[in-house]
């Protein structure tokens, strides 16, 4: 249950979906600006923010799933 922990009043799954949110657009926003050639973030953070975006999913699902097992 330490998922649904309040944190400024909204359980901690809250957040984490909404900060997975944001790194998954950040990642693909990387992707697309350096395909249109505009290169103020160098495409060799797009594999980090895509592994960042991968494991906070992973805590956020296990957490939400943690309540139910």
């Amino acid at each position: 249950m330490i998922g649904y922990s309040l944190v400024l009043g909204k359980p901690i799954i809250f957040w984490l979906g909404i900060i997975a949110f944001i790194s998954l657009v950040i990642t693909a926003s990387i992707a697309l600006l350096n395909k249109r050639g505009i290169r103020i973030i160098p495409f060799k953070w797009h594999p980090r923010f895509a592994f960042l975006t991968i494991a906070i999913v992973i805590v956020h699902a296990a957490l939400a799933l943690m309540a139910y097992v």
